[in-house]
């Protein structure tokens, strides 16, 4: 710890750049991803609005267990089959994965096709597991 602190106080230059960086990072990357909602929000969404919950985890992570209705598009298929969701273009799209890190990647390409109302489930689907929330298993 010491030497971190005579590090940053030798090249504070260094340090603050370094710092204003990671901090855009963070700003640029949770503004491109989406609003993100929580597992009862989600719940409200669902129920209110006729929302349509995208699940973009494996086949493998899907089967064994996945949102009623939700729809299953991996994400490393999505821009291809982002067809497949044009009909649901007026409602909102919850993206959901394992946890919640992926569903950016997949909210940044349906923003590329226009798709307006798309939101991310906070913690995926292991917080919505946590929470004691149905899942479908095949």
């Amino acid at each position: 710890m010491a030497q971190l602190i005579e590090f940053v106080g030798n090249h504070w230059l260094l340090s603050t750049l370094w710092v204003g960086l990671v901090v855009a990072l963070v700003l640029h990357r949770s503004k491109s991803s989406g609003e993100s909602v929580s597992c009862q929000q989600a719940v409200m969404k669902i129920n209110r609005e006729d929302a349509v919950v995208l699940d973009i985890r494996e086949k493998k992570e899907y089967d064994a267990g996945h949102i009623v209705d939700s729809i299953h598009i991996p994400l490393s298929k999505l821009s291809a089959r982002v067809s497949e969701l044009e009909k649901h273009k007026s409602k909102p799209i919850i993206v959901a994965c394992r946890l919640g890190q992926h569903s950016a990647d997949a909210v940044k390409i349906l923003k590329s096709a226009d798709f307006a109302q798309i939101l991310r489930l906070s913690g995926g689907i292991t917080e919505w597991r946590a929470d004691n929330l149905p899942l479908v298993q095949k």
